[in-house]
């Protein structure tokens, strides 16, 4: 998956999953849909496949909370921090100190980021995966989310088909 797939999942979350609604019920629909905007076929499927198994992530997470405890440190595995860069690592921090991410969101995250396998993701991309696992955890998350949404927005607006 390249940065084409990320355009997906962006269109799809602009146009779709921030008002709450459902890609899944019109996939069909979503699909041609995305073919007229101009994506490939492998490229809307490969982003179907990677909001299916980031809901099925978060369908997990209340069976298994091994991301850690609040206040715990993360190592980064050399892949892992060479993928995110220094400033999208120390947005996770700052993000994580200030409690929008809790250890569990920063590994759905992490996860999320390393299956897109772009080479370097730059700072309003990993705001936009942040968003999207935020947006999708089963549990009520932070408060802060509709800011968290509004501040994603902002910086990525004109990147927008």
């Amino acid at each position: 998956m390249k940065e084409n797939v990320l355009e997906v999942l962006l269109y799809l979350f602009d146009n779709y999953l921030a008002d709450g609604g459902d890609y899944a019920t019109s996939q069909d629909v979503l699909t041609a849909e995305l073919n007229q905007a101009g994506f490939s076929a492998i490229d809307i499927n490969n982003a179907f496949s990677w909001l299916e198994e980031l809901s099925s992530i978060c369908e997990q997470q209340d069976e298994d909370s091994s991301g850690g405890h609040k206040g715990s440190m993360r190592y980064l595995l050399p892949e892992e921090r060479e993928r995110l860069g220094q400033e999208a690592f120390g947005l996770m921090l700052t993000l994580e100190n200030a409690g929008i991410l809790d250890p569990l969101s920063r590994e759905m995250v992490l996860e999320r980021v390393m299956a897109l396998e772009v080479d370097e993701m730059d700072l309003e991309q990993f705001k936009w995966v942040i968003l999207m696992v935020l947006c999708n955890r089963q549990q009520p998350i932070n408060e802060d989310i509709s800011w968290t949404e509004a501040w994603v927005q902002d910086g990525i607006s004109a990147h927008l088909h």
